[in-house]
């Protein structure tokens, strides 16, 4: 390689007129030595080219506004806090006298009535639950208490109906759950918690229900405290109101379910006792009949409660279909009171089946069910009609506070008008200069001379002698401050770039003729320790002409040197190698025979030697640097380069590739990380990805995408579609995966 690239830039491959030159190849004779202690990469680069030299022009004053601001007492000319006052005092006293206590209020009654809509649907649904768990229990307690199993048909059935009715009433225990998180329900809350709690135990009822003979009493019991507790919810509904009327109605439907349920515990304890057929008489355990004795008793007693709180002639006519005109509830009674009233009482009435008992005391609990639906219903509307009347109240105070109010903005809406316009038209102005005026000013003086560009600056038109006047005359000089500030950086930019293009240049032309001296003595030198002094030399000032040519993509300027034609990519390496100082490490290894345009060949080595320099710099002495190509099927080759360090933190693996992809304003920061600029700009000149990941043995590798028209020399790519050029690994999988 050393025939195809020298160290003073002479190649076959032709440079350019222009001069240069080529990339310099790693020496494969032994005298090269190792350099003495490793030197991270440096380098930096700028964004445009040299600029003018000549001063900014002072940018002239704006133009002469409308006339002067007026007479002082002008409304335009008012103090902001004046004006502040006179728009917010009248609607405020107003709406603060008329409507502060009537506002109050009515929120608090749609507060109280919203709960109760909620206490009366949580009602509804636990009125639902409880009778689904009253017919899952007498309809149970003749099969269960004959042998029956609870997956039988006539069993399965009610529990799957109490199922669905308990998996809707915790749903609705939700909202509830949802409206005490401000403080309000956080009783009924507490107690649906507890309620859920002791629904958990059905499953357990379920499994013992009635299975001890003559001892009906503990299942039915059992059902008999859940029922209870869900009974118990609708004396809640006092906690949502404090309207007489709905807590006596709430009242009033906690008693008529209590007598509902003291007679389905009735139905439940005979239907326990009574035989599958009709052909024999039942027996009663003296428990049990007692039990029932107590339900018939507390019955009686609970509907005298709901009479004295319905009101008696109310009652009275609610009660008529089960307490009168009903043959088959009134020979129901009679059987049950004789049945329990005394030790022989069921063997004393006629014999009967639990089927015919069942059927006969439903007619019953379905009355009770259709009048406890009707109590629910009055609820219901009664709270309706209570949301109503409030609503109505508070719409007609909101009315007569909005009349006031709109009264009020009308004077109001006088003395606002004169400073909205002045604030929307200084909020535009600003907002407009801030995000399309001033980029684009100073996007001009960045890639122009600052002579050329017009920096005059439109006033933003507001002249009042209030304090918002006094804002705009102030932006106005901030604005012509910011553009006369844009200009000297600008015109600072391009001094800085000149000089650094200056000095490069210079010291360019210096290296290549220390490199020629260096050449020419290497060729008469015969003495292999003399001879091993100048290729450490020659090295050496090969890295300097590394260094300035990192100047030059500092100012935005591109190599003097370039290859008319393509030149190999293991040739492209090897050269990059040959300005790395610790380049014996460097092993390369599967670089696929394909070309790099001529176009891209210097940059593509700066841009290879600063990876190859960082990688051997932050990796140990003992250790190679392994650099690998694959040739991918849509022609694109990709170059990696593993190192063994001590690897990078994802945090920096993420800031360094953002930094590649984007390479920031040339700042002092830039410089104290050089090389990741200069290769960030030479990559986005040519249409290179590069990437730095965590590599699978430990340290960094680097992956180099090199382009199509970069890859295969400005030509198309060779080989039938899908089939690699070249061995591909991992990493070379996932980056073509990620292109």
């Amino acid at each position: 390689m050393q025939g195809r690239f020298k160290r003073d830039g002479s190649a076959s491959a032709e440079p350019e007129p222009q001069g240069g030159t080529g990339p310099k190849a790693v020496s494969s004779s032994p005298q090269h030595a190792q350099s003495q202690g490793p030197t991270p990469p440096g380098g930096n680069g700028g964004e445009r080219p040299g600029a003018p030299s000549a001063p900014p022009a002072t940018p002239p004053a704006s133009p002469a506004g409308p006339t002067g601001p007026g007479s002082r007492i002008a409304l335009r000319n008012w103090r902001i806090s004046t004006r502040l006052v006179s728009l917010l005092a009248l609607p405020v006293v107003a709406a603060t006298s008329l409507g502060a206590l009537r506002i109050q209020q009515s929120m608090d009654d749609i507060q109280q009535l919203d709960n109760m809509k909620l206490l009366t649907d949580m009602t509804k649904q636990a009125t639902e639950l409880a009778h689904a768990l009253q017919e899952e229990r007498d309809q149970s307690a003749g099969p269960l208490a004959h042998g029956g199993k609870g997956t039988d048909f006539s069993v399965k059935g009610y529990r799957e109906k109490t199922d669905r009715a308990m998996s809707n009433f915790l749903d609705s225990s939700e909202e509830i759950d949802a409206a005490s998180k401000d403080g309000n329900l956080k009783g009924v809350r507490d107690n649906l918690v507890q309620l859920a709690g002791d629904l958990s135990e059905l499953a357990k009822i379920r499994n013992t229900a009635f299975q001890q003979e003559s001892n009906s009493t503990q299942t039915v019991e059992g059902y008999h405290r859940l029922i209870e507790n869900l009974i118990d919810l609708s004396q809640d509904m006092a906690e949502a109101t404090s309207n007489p009327d709905m807590i006596q109605r709430t009242r009033a439907l906690s008693s008529f379910s209590s007598a509902k349920e003291y007679a389905s515990v009735q139905r439940a304890v005979l239907a326990a006792a009574l035989p599958a057929s009709n052909t024999t008489k039942g027996k009663i355990a003296e428990n049990d009949r007692l039990y029932a004795q107590s339900a018939l008793a507390s019955q009686k007693s609970e509907l005298r409660a709901f009479k004295s709180i319905y009101g008696e002639d109310s009652a009275a006519e609610l009660l008529l279909p089960i307490e009168e005109g009903n043959p088959t509830i009134k020979a129901t009674d009679e059987y049950a009171g004789r049945a329990v009233a005394s030790e022989f009482g069921l063997q004393s009435v006629g014999a009967r089946s639990y089927r015919d008992w069942l059927d006969d005391s439903s007619t019953k609990i379905q009355q009770m069910k259709n009048i406890e639906l009707r109590l629910l219903e009055e609820m219901e509307q009664k709270a309706r009609e209570l949301r109503n009347a409030t609503e109505r109240d508070a719409i007609i105070s909101g009315a007569l506070i909005l009349l006031v109010l709109g009264v009020s903005l009308v004077g109001a809406f006088v003395v606002a008008r004169s400073m909205i316009r002045s604030l929307r038209r200084l909020e535009e102005t600003a907002t407009k200069v801030a995000q399309e005026r001033l980029p684009d000013l100073v996007k001009q003086l960045s890639e122009s001379d600052p002579q050329d560009v017009d920096t005059t600056v439109e006033s933003v038109g507001v002249h009042s002698r209030d304090e918002i006047g006094r804002v705009a005359a102030a932006f106005d000089d901030v604005h012509r401050e910011a553009v006369r500030l844009a200009a000297e950086q600008a015109l600072l930019r391009g001094n800085v770039n000149a000089m650094f293009t200056n000095l490069s240049r210079r010291s360019q032309g210096l290296i290549q003729r220390q490199l020629s001296l260096i050449s020419e003595l290497e060729s008469r030198e015969a003495d292999p320790d003399q001879l091993s002094s100048l290729f450490k030399l020659d090295h050496l000032a090969t890295r300097m002409r590394r260094n300035g040519e990192n100047l030059l993509v500092l100012a935005g300027e591109e190599p003097g040197r370039r290859w008319t034609r393509p030149v190999p990519l293991v040739d492209v390496l090897r050269a990059a190698a040959s300005e790395v100082e610790q380049y014996e490490r460097i092993e390369l290894a599967a670089v696929p025979s394909t070309e790099v345009a001529g176009r891209v060949v210097n940059d593509l080595v700066h841009l290879l030697a600063e990876l190859l320099e960082n990688a051997t710099s932050f990796s140990s002495p003992q250790t190679k640097v392994k650099v690998t190509g694959h040739a991918l099927p849509d022609g694109r080759v990709l170059i990696e380069i593993h190192d063994t360090g001590i690897g990078l933190s994802p945090e920096d693996l993420a800031a360094i590739n953002e930094r590649l992809a984007s390479p920031p304003t040339v700042d002092v920061s830039v410089s104290r990380r050089m090389g990741l600029f200069v290769v960030g700009r030479l990559s986005q000149r040519h249409g290179i990805r590069i990437q730095l990941r965590p590599s699978d043995s430990g340290g960094t590798t680097a992956l180099v995408m090199l382009p199509v028209d970069v890859a295969q020399g400005g030509k198309k790519p060779q080989g039938k579609p899908g089939q690699p050029g070249g061995a591909g690994g991992p990493a070379a999988a996932q980056a073509a995966a990620g292109a």
